[in-house]
């Protein structure tokens, strides 16, 4: 069954990963308030379902939307996507060296027939950073890529210098983890042809 599948994010990173496994989709950026508290595991999930349902006022006939929200957390500190130079520095600093938690919320709303379904998911991934030099951390923010990113850093990008291993799923950390994602179209009946 074709659908029209759309992403509710802005970011560039995933909508490479949407591509890179075969699935089509455009994108809608939500533009939703992103000032929300709690524990990282649940800020993640219910700023995914606020982006999913923001987009879904504007989808009038039978679509999937996708919504994501990807946060970094250390010693009990959530890390968003840092203001300034500045903060950029303090929360690589508090990285380096060390090992840190990242969380995916994924929402996903199937709209057409009598009632919308809405599934949503966290995923969670650990990155352990390589011990840098307050050297490598400005070479680092020079390049402008900290300022977009959770933690203050991409680890599919120049960020990925910066670390010594991932467990757990990969594009978790990219902030869309793709095999759980699939798992959830096919149980709304969206089944992605490779």
């Amino acid at each position: 069954m074709s659908v029209r599948i759309i992403l509710a994010s802005g970011s560039p990173r995933r909508r490479s990963l949407m591509e890179q496994a075969g699935v089509p989709c455009e994108v809608m950026e939500s533009g939703a308030d992103e000032t929300i508290g709690g524990a990282p595991d649940v800020q993640v999930e219910a700023l995914a379902i606020r982006k999913a349902q923001t987009v879904r006022l504007r989808v009038l006939e039978d679509a999937v939307i996708i919504a994501a929200d990807t946060l970094v957390a250390i010693d009990g500190r959530v890390l968003g996507k840092p203001a300034d130079t500045a903060e950029a520095f303090a929360m690589l600093q508090a990285l380096r060296g060390r090992r840190h938690t990242v969380y995916t919320g994924v929402a996903l709303i199937r709209t057409g027939g009598s009632a919308d379904q809405m599934h949503s998911f966290v995923e969670s991934a650990d990155v352990i950073f390589r011990e840098l030099s307050d050297d490598d951390i400005h070479a680092y923010i020079a390049t402008g890529e900290p300022f977009d990113k959770a933690g203050g850093y991409g680890v599919q990008e120049r960020g990925g210098a910066l670390v010594e291993k991932v467990e757990g799923e990969y594009t978790t950390v990219v902030g869309l983890p793709m095999p759980r994602l699939l798992r959830a179209l096919a149980d709304m009946g969206v089944w992605v042809e490779s």
